[in-house]
Protein backbone atom coordinates (compact mmCIF):
# COMPACT_ATOMS: atom_id res chain seq x y z
CA UNK A 1 0.00 0.00 0.00
CA UNK A 2 1.27 3.53 -1.00
CA UNK A 3 2.47 5.99 1.41
CA UNK A 4 -0.23 8.57 -0.14
CA UNK A 5 -3.33 5.56 0.21
CA UNK A 6 -2.34 5.52 4.19
CA UNK A 7 -2.56 8.94 4.16
CA UNK A 8 -5.74 9.14 2.46
CA UNK A 9 -7.17 6.13 4.96
CA UNK A 10 -6.32 8.37 8.00
CA UNK A 11 -8.18 11.42 6.33
CA UNK A 12 -10.81 9.27 5.55
CA UNK A 13 -11.12 6.16 7.92
CA UNK A 14 -12.51 3.34 7.50
CA UNK A 15 -16.45 2.45 8.83
CA UNK A 16 -15.64 0.30 12.19
CA UNK A 17 -17.06 -0.43 15.62
CA UNK A 18 -19.29 2.65 16.52
CA UNK A 19 -19.99 3.72 12.81
CA UNK A 20 -20.44 0.53 11.42
CA UNK A 21 -24.75 1.11 13.07
CA UNK A 22 -24.70 4.88 12.31
CA UNK A 23 -26.87 5.12 9.23
CA UNK A 24 -25.25 7.48 6.17
CA UNK A 25 -25.76 10.65 6.01
CA UNK A 26 -28.02 11.38 2.69
CA UNK A 27 -29.81 15.04 3.12
CA UNK A 28 -28.30 18.29 4.61
CA UNK A 29 -30.27 21.30 4.39
CA UNK A 30 -29.94 25.11 4.99
CA UNK A 31 -33.35 27.09 4.03
CA UNK A 32 -32.91 30.74 5.60
CA UNK A 33 -30.22 29.33 7.90
CA UNK A 34 -26.57 28.39 8.59
CA UNK A 35 -25.57 24.93 9.25
CA UNK A 36 -22.52 23.68 9.64
CA UNK A 37 -22.38 19.92 8.98
CA UNK A 38 -19.22 18.13 10.37
CA UNK A 39 -17.64 15.63 12.39
CA UNK A 40 -17.35 12.10 11.11
CA UNK A 41 -20.31 11.26 8.93
CA UNK A 42 -20.82 8.35 7.21
CA UNK A 43 -20.91 8.40 3.18
CA UNK A 44 -21.78 5.50 1.22
CA UNK A 45 -22.32 5.89 -2.40
CA UNK A 46 -24.39 9.30 -2.48
CA UNK A 47 -25.24 12.17 -0.01
CA UNK A 48 -27.00 15.83 -1.35
CA UNK A 49 -27.01 19.03 0.41
CA UNK A 50 -29.97 21.45 -0.55
CA UNK A 51 -29.94 25.35 0.61
CA UNK A 52 -32.48 28.04 -0.48
CA UNK A 53 -31.25 31.56 1.02
CA UNK A 54 -29.34 30.03 3.12
CA UNK A 55 -25.49 28.62 3.74
CA UNK A 56 -24.01 25.29 4.02
CA UNK A 57 -20.29 23.97 5.71
CA UNK A 58 -20.42 20.46 4.31
CA UNK A 59 -16.92 19.52 5.95
CA UNK A 60 -15.98 16.53 4.84
CA UNK A 61 -13.00 16.00 6.39
CA UNK A 62 -13.73 13.70 9.28
CA UNK A 63 -16.45 11.25 7.08
CA UNK A 64 -15.59 7.65 7.35
CA UNK A 65 -16.26 6.40 3.58
CA UNK A 66 -17.88 2.64 3.24
CA UNK A 67 -17.05 2.67 -0.28
CA UNK A 68 -13.69 4.17 -2.34
CA UNK A 69 -15.77 6.78 -3.65
CA UNK A 70 -18.73 8.71 -2.82
CA UNK A 71 -20.97 11.25 -4.82
CA UNK A 72 -22.19 14.69 -3.24
CA UNK A 73 -25.31 16.82 -5.25
CA UNK A 74 -25.63 20.12 -3.88
CA UNK A 75 -29.26 21.86 -5.36
CA UNK A 76 -29.03 25.63 -4.41
CA UNK A 77 -31.30 28.64 -5.03
CA UNK A 78 -29.75 32.07 -3.30
CA UNK A 79 -27.60 30.32 -1.44
CA UNK A 80 -23.84 29.12 -0.78
CA UNK A 81 -22.21 26.01 0.52
CA UNK A 82 -18.21 25.44 1.06
CA UNK A 83 -17.15 21.96 0.92
CA UNK A 84 -14.19 20.90 2.87
CA UNK A 85 -12.30 18.12 2.13
CA UNK A 86 -9.11 16.38 3.01
CA UNK A 87 -6.04 17.64 0.53
CA UNK A 88 -5.16 13.94 0.04
CA UNK A 89 -8.40 12.89 -1.90
CA UNK A 90 -9.23 12.98 -5.33
CA UNK A 91 -11.79 15.85 -5.60
CA UNK A 92 -14.34 15.47 -9.13
CA UNK A 93 -16.19 19.25 -9.03
CA UNK A 94 -18.74 19.45 -11.95
CA UNK A 95 -21.89 21.38 -12.61
CA UNK A 96 -23.35 24.59 -13.27
CA UNK A 97 -24.41 27.55 -11.53
CA UNK A 98 -26.13 31.14 -12.97
CA UNK A 99 -25.40 34.11 -11.49
CA UNK A 100 -22.65 32.77 -9.10
CA UNK A 101 -19.63 30.21 -9.20
CA UNK A 102 -18.52 27.06 -9.11
CA UNK A 103 -14.65 26.60 -8.02
CA UNK A 104 -12.43 24.17 -7.12
CA UNK A 105 -9.92 25.72 -4.05
CA UNK A 106 -6.70 24.24 -2.99
CA UNK A 107 -3.68 22.37 -4.40
CA UNK A 108 -4.37 19.16 -5.93
CA UNK A 109 -1.67 16.07 -4.32
CA UNK A 110 -3.62 13.30 -4.14
CA UNK A 111 -2.89 10.14 -6.62
CA UNK A 112 -5.12 8.06 -8.43
CA UNK A 113 -5.48 5.30 -5.92
CA UNK A 114 -6.79 7.52 -3.61
CA UNK A 115 -10.61 7.64 -2.61
CA UNK A 116 -12.80 9.55 -4.69
CA UNK A 117 -15.52 12.78 -3.80
CA UNK A 118 -17.42 13.60 -6.65
CA UNK A 119 -19.14 17.22 -6.33
CA UNK A 120 -21.81 18.04 -8.58
CA UNK A 121 -23.68 20.89 -8.34
CA UNK A 122 -26.77 22.87 -9.88
CA UNK A 123 -27.21 26.64 -8.43
CA UNK A 124 -28.92 29.59 -9.56
CA UNK A 125 -27.89 33.06 -7.38
CA UNK A 126 -25.59 30.58 -5.56
CA UNK A 127 -21.76 30.02 -5.10
CA UNK A 128 -20.26 26.38 -4.48
CA UNK A 129 -16.33 26.50 -3.32
CA UNK A 130 -15.08 22.73 -2.50
CA UNK A 131 -11.84 23.56 -0.65
CA UNK A 132 -8.77 21.03 -0.82
CA UNK A 133 -7.76 21.56 3.05
CA UNK A 134 -4.26 21.06 3.98
CA UNK A 135 -3.90 18.90 7.36
CA UNK A 136 -1.78 21.28 9.04
CA UNK A 137 -5.06 24.02 9.03
CA UNK A 138 -6.81 24.57 11.42
CA UNK A 139 -9.39 26.65 13.39
CA UNK A 140 -12.24 28.35 12.17
CA UNK A 141 -13.27 28.07 8.44
CA UNK A 142 -12.53 31.72 7.81
CA UNK A 143 -8.76 30.52 9.25
CA UNK A 144 -9.16 27.45 7.09
CA UNK A 145 -10.00 29.11 4.30
CA UNK A 146 -6.55 31.58 4.74
CA UNK A 147 -4.37 28.66 5.72
CA UNK A 148 -5.53 26.70 1.71
CA UNK A 149 -5.47 30.39 -0.35
CA UNK A 150 -1.96 30.26 1.01
CA UNK A 151 -0.93 26.88 0.32
CA UNK A 152 -2.35 27.16 -3.14
CA UNK A 153 -0.70 30.09 -4.09
CA UNK A 154 2.79 28.09 -2.83
CA UNK A 155 4.99 26.92 -5.76
CA UNK A 156 5.22 23.11 -5.25
CA UNK A 157 9.17 21.58 -4.60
Amino acid sequence: MSRELAQAQQDLPAASGALAGRKPTRLTTALFSHVARRGRLRLRRWTCGATVFGDLDFDLRDAVMDQPSASVTLLLACGNVDVYVPEHVNVEVSGVTVFGHLRDRGRDVATPDAPTIRVRAVGCCATVDVWRVPSDALGTYGDIIRRTKERERQVPA
